[in-house]
């Protein structure tokens, strides 16, 4: 029975408390920063995933460009069908030849082409969050960040 009593007497002191301990507090703390340390890097992640996406796409259109003026005696694509000949998802990153924005996953693409050359660009849909760099392939595959990385 005595110890039925100290236990309520235990309870009832912890119940009529007012504010938090150091040691709660600190606790606290180290759960808020815990918690940081796992997303901060699974965000960072993300972000670098993206920017490696959208470069590698530049790239694909790059090359698909520089091979069909290879194969048209130095006349670049002057349309999205030309550049389909040599990457068939063309389409889905260029919605016309004349710089019109396409949103694919976590970056807008806009496509410039004609004969005398072409130009894609890739820009963050939200900049800081999905990306904070633009990215422009031009004529003979010149990659170039903005700002610069």
């Amino acid at each position: 029975m005595k110890l039925n009593l100290s236990l309520r007497k235990v309870w009832g002191e912890l119940m009529n408390r007012k504010g938090f301990t150091l040691a709660e507090i600190l606790i606290i703390l180290g759960i808020i920063v815990l918690l940081t340390a796992i997303a901060v890097p699974y965000l960072t992640t993300t972000e670098k995933a993206n920017v490696i996406t959208a470069k590698e796409t530049l790239r694909k259109l790059s090359i698909a460009a520089e091979n069909y003026a290879t194969s048209h005696r130095g006349a670049y694509p002057a349309s999205v069908t030309e550049l389909t000949e040599f990457i068939a998802s063309a389409g889905s990153y260029c919605a016309n030849a004349s710089g019109a924005t396409t949103i694919s996953g976590e970056y807008s693409y806009a496509c410039t082409l004609g004969p005398g050359g072409y130009a894609f660009s890739a820009a963050p849909v939200t900049a800081g969050v999905n990306g904070s760099v633009t990215y422009t392939a031009t004529t003979g595959g010149v990659l170039t960040p903005f700002p610069r990385d």
